[in-house]
């Protein structure tokens, strides 16, 4: 019988050990990466803020999802700005709010057209913060036409982060997407157009693997046209490195003026975004918890203070950007993250049986709590729950319902359209009046304030034993 030496065995078991320690080292400097970006860590949008600059006017590929608007503060959606930005008025604004907002860690340029479309304002605005606010994570969101002969400029810049949208990799279904694309100074319509896109986004996207920056992949979900394909695309951007694939609904509102919302496309429901999001989930990372920001939004996830800072208010302030001031409260935040994750274990259950998932929709003004007022919530928080996790699976916007007794009847049925799917509410507080119509939807009210896994657990254990009751009631009778 042949043994293995134990100089064998020992050469083996160090090469194991080398092995796990080089994933464990992988792990944490991959961790550290985006432990304070909100699009690229679930945890981190509860507790960090973002903000666009708007710096890039032109696009070179037309969407018939898309259309820019400008001087426009009543939409929430790719596209939209107040107002464009030089690149100095936008580094002044970036240190001001640095300043305001202290737990902004991030600035991108999104638009409003693309950032490789405007390559000289692009980075010299990034080149400017850069010099001014070395912590401050950059970031760009592109089609990927122009990205392959810009990614050793984005690597020379230290842009860790680049996004790029990828709906198809079939050049039939882009030719439904894209009518045409402006290359080389010529413009180019229809399938001939689209070929030369998905080339330029798959070999953008090899790129910046070779580069070590980090690639979410957005892709919107049009009902027809492209969400039985998405598996598809997932599996190819995967293939090439991508970090995290954002599958986002369709915005087709007739009044945004877009091409879809004129002719009638339907945007999906949440229903079957998260579908297609459970079946791409086996694959790699899926990012549930973008809010298709304005591309001159400030703020947390969620939230939008852009308002608060026009041109005409940030030139009037000072930038008191002060770095040991930032370091001190990202410290505490930090530590609150640590305090949050330590409360998730503890609650995590222990149930090895199979228990019901149910979803609950959650009012948050951040910080991973439950802290908001029904009446005020603009959008709901949605966790699916079982006897052993609190799962984030996204979230839905809303009209509040507290509108000062106007519309709010209105706002309630949409609300309740909303989150007919959902078992509960969990929210700090909630009147009697919205109490009594959840109820008759189906819909438990759960006031509380704590963590949302803690509150989420307290209401499936009583959601739970309602449930077993219901059950021994039904065998007596």
């Amino acid at each position: 019988m042949i043994t293995p030496s134990s100089a064998a065995v020992n050469s083996c078991s160090c090469t194991k050990q080398n092995v796990a320690d080089a994933l464990a080292d992988r792990n944490a400097r991959l961790k550290a990466r985006i432990e304070k970006h909100p699009c690229y860590s679930e945890d981190a949008h509860h507790h960090y803020a973002r903000m666009h600059v708007a710096v890039a006017p032109a696009c070179n590929v037309q969407c018939n999802y898309c259309n820019r608007k400008y001087d426009c503060a009543n939409e929430s959606r790719p596209g939209v700005v107040s107002e464009t930005l030089t690149p100095a008025e936008a580094a002044h604004k970036v240190l001001v709010i640095a300043s305001k907002i202290p737990q902004m860690t991030v600035v991108g340029i999104a638009g409003p057209g693309d950032p490789l479309a405007n390559p000289k304002q692009t980075f010299e605005t990034f080149a400017r913060i850069a010099e001014k606010a070395p912590d401050i994570k950059l970031c760009l969101s592109t089609n990927g036409l122009n990205l392959p002969e810009y990614v050793d400029q984005i690597k020379e810049l230290n842009i860790d982060h680049v996004t790029i949208t990828i709906n198809t990799i079939d050049p039939e279904i882009g030719a439904r997407i894209y009518p045409w694309i402006r290359w080389q100074r010529k413009r180019i319509s229809g399938i001939e157009g689209v070929k030369i896109l998905l080339e330029r986004q798959m070999d953008g996207l090899q790129a910046l693997q070779e580069a070590d920056i980090l690639c979410k992949v957005n892709s919107v979900m049009i009902p027809g046209i492209n969400d039985q394909h998405l598996p598809e695309v997932n599996q190819a951007i995967r293939e090439r490195g991508a970090f995290l694939h954002n599958i986002m609904p369709l915005i087709s509102a007739p009044e945004h003026g877009t091409h879809f919302g004129l002719s009638g496309q339907r945007g999906p429901t949440p229903r079957e975004i998260k579908e297609v999001q459970d079946q791409c989930a086996g694959n790699m990372k899926m990012m549930r918890h973008c809010r298709q920001c304005r591309a001159d939004a400030v703020g947390l996830l969620g939230e939008d203070r852009s308002q608060e800072f026009t041109k005409d208010k940030f030139m009037a302030m000072s930038a008191e950007y002060d770095p040991e001031q930032r370091q001190i409260l990202h410290a505490r935040i930090e530590l609150r993250k640590q305090e949050l994750t330590e409360e998730k274990e503890k609650l995590r259950g222990q149930n090895l049986k199979a228990t019901p998932k149910v979803l609950v929709a959650v009012a948050s003004k951040g910080g991973g709590l439950v802290n908001q007022h029904f009446g005020h919530a603009k959008e709901f928080l949605i966790y699916e729950v079982d006897g052993n996790t609190v799962s984030f699976v996204g979230h839905r916007k809303i009209d509040h319902y507290c509108q000062s007794g106007f519309g709010e009847e209105a706002s309630m049925k949409g609300i309740l359209q909303t989150i007919a799917d959902c078992r509960a509410v969990l929210c700090s507080k909630i009147g009697a009046c919205p109490q009594e119509q959840l109820r008759s939807a189906g819909i438990t009210p759960f006031e509380d304030y704590d963590s949302i896994e803690s509150v989420a657990r307290k209401f499936y254990q009583q959601f739970m034993e309602t449930e077993l009751e219901v059950d021994y009631a039904l065998q007596t009778l």
